[in-house]
């Protein structure tokens, strides 16, 4: 088939400036009102639940769930919903477990709660350098998607086109902070949801508005297999590995849990978790339809023709089913989606880097309001030079794997610790940086040892570890390593873990 994509498009660009105009006037607007470190990085914890729930689902409905999952299930047909299912599971997680007694014992980071009854400092470098691990295989993921898209766009060159996001989103984080950052991803998850939506209707109207007809025609043109399981994922090692990865990495993603800081008390974080799992859970349901959809009306060797990762399915879709302008629609909702997420992900390793490495760690909790301020800001643009390098180095991976391998780190390094911190009285401080140090360091190596990275980046012809992602090795091994280094007593957390059930419980707010 033929395609405007590749080429300039003057609706696509117009779409584009549109969506550039309104969020940087947000970003002004915001400006304004971010005077203190906890405006920047809490939005003044004025967010309410059905906001931060539309934030947080814009925050999670990343590249990977719209590009990312779209074009897996187009390439790989029923394989690629375990990404949906999988990143949809985890939220029961995040509700039942994690909202209310994060809000209630942290301050910016998860790190505070870690922290909280042990020795800070080595419990904080080790937090965040497993936030920073996380955030940094999140980043090459939005990246690479936003690279393909804006090349797409404006015909710009792909590394002209990762420069681009990064600055844009650089302006973003610097100048609104989580107030601009948490009005963006409600816009964005609006324009998504209401994309995602449109463009299903009209592929439902193509087959009756009847699914079956719909995956009766996938079957027929390339077979009933896509119908089954097996094509992307046919070690069941490999399917275990990835599940308990994403569904375990939700509640370790940094710039989610920070998102319950944004809150003013911890019912208002458990309702924004209840609104977040709808809309994930309806968007993810549209995916499904949008996949196959591309499958049948845009065809695999088109797919593949403009993006061998699969990425520009949905944009695809779209022209197929609505022309240039909706493509340009559809490409500039897109883009929202990765800014925003980009700008949270950015956001949350600043904190990291400022709030628990320079503030608690180097000056020891004696940082004046406005040295925080300058270091979170420096912390920033050093991120966002790191997003664009990684970017450009990562060109032509398909976004879904890339954060599913983010997704491993985050299970790994920070839920393991973070979970027995709350609800474990042994747990000393000991076993919480051998947790995270162990889940840290050995879910980055087996990534490097895996064929994700050897075979299909490296071009290697083997790889010594055999899953594509290590959680079913890593996940345990952290909790395991974190239970055998709290053999030994440590009075002080021991004693200090009453104030924290008391606190969890009870509603406390952290500031």
């Amino acid at each position: 088939m033929s395609t405007a994509l590749g080429q300039p498009s003057a609706v696509a660009i117009g779409f584009f400036l549109a969506f550039i105009a309104v969020t940087l006037g947000i970003t002004w607007w915001a400006a304004r009102r971010t005077h203190t470190t906890s405006h920047f990085y809490a939005a003044g914890r004025t967010i309410t639940g059905f906001q931060n729930g539309l934030a947080l689902a814009g925050d999670y409905m990343s590249a990977a769930s719209f590009l990312g999952i779209a074009g897996l299930v187009s390439l790989s047909g029923f394989d690629g919903l375990i990404y949906s299912t999988g990143w949809l599971v985890g939220w029961p997680v995040v509700l039942f477990l994690i909202a209310e007694p994060l809000r209630n014992l942290g301050k910016y980071t998860f790190a505070d709660v870690v922290a909280y009854r042990m020795r800070p400092r080595p419990v904080r470098i080790c937090a965040a350098i497993g936030t920073l691990t996380t955030v940094v295989f999140y980043l090459i993921a939005q990246m690479v998607g936003a690279g393909n898209l804006i090349r797409l766009m404006f015909g710009l060159p792909y590394e002209a086109a990762v420069l681009v996001v990064g600055v844009v989103m650089l302006a973003y984080v610097l100048f609104g902070g989580m107030i601009a950052t948490t009005w963006v991803q409600i816009v964005k998850a609006v324009l998504l949801l209401s994309g995602a939506l449109i463009l299903t209707v009209l592929v439902l109207a193509r087959f009756g508005f009847n699914p079956v007809a719909l995956f009766s025609a996938a079957a027929d043109r390339y077979g009933a297999a896509v119908l089954t399981p097996g094509q992307l994922v046919s070690n069941p090692w490999d399917a275990v590995s990835l599940g308990l990865a994403l569904m375990f990495g939700t509640a370790g993603l940094p710039h989610i849990l920070m998102r319950f800081y944004t809150v003013p008390d911890a019912r208002a974080a458990r309702a924004s978790v209840f609104y977040a799992t709808g809309f994930i859970g309806f968007f993810y349901l549209l995916t499904f339809i949008l996949g196959f959809g591309a499958m049948v009306l845009v065809g695999q060797d088109a797919i593949r023709a403009v993006d061998r990762g699969g990425n520009m399915a949905a944009p695809l879709l779209a022209e197929v089913l609505g022309g240039t302008a909706f493509l340009g629609f559809i490409a500039a909702v897109a883009f929202a989606t990765i800014l925003a997420v980009v700008a949270g992900l950015t956001l949350s390793g600043a904190a990291a880097l400022s709030h628990d490495l320079w503030v608690n760690v180097v000056r020891h909790g004696d940082a004046s309001e406005r040295e925080q301020f300058r270091v979170a800001r420096l912390a920033t643009v050093v991120l966002g030079a790191i997003a664009i390098v990684l970017g450009v180095t990562f060109k032509g991976q398909n976004v879904a794997f890339m954060v599913g391998l983010a997704f491993a780190v985050a299970a790994s390094a920070n839920f393991p610790a973070l979970f027995l911190s709350m609800f474990w009285r042994r747990f000393s401080t000991a076993g919480a940086v051998a947790s995270m140090t162990t889940g840290t360091v050995s879910a980055v190596l087996l990534i490097y040892l895996s064929p994700t990275l050897q075979i299909d980046v490296l071009h290697h012809t083997s790889a010594l570890f055999p899953l594509r992602n290590p959680g079913v090795i890593t996940l345990p091994l952290a909790f395991l390593t974190g239970a055998v280094a709290s053999i030994w007593p440590d009075s002080v957390s021991e004693a200090r873990f009453a104030e924290v059930e008391r606190r969890a419980l009870l509603g406390v707010v952290g500031e």
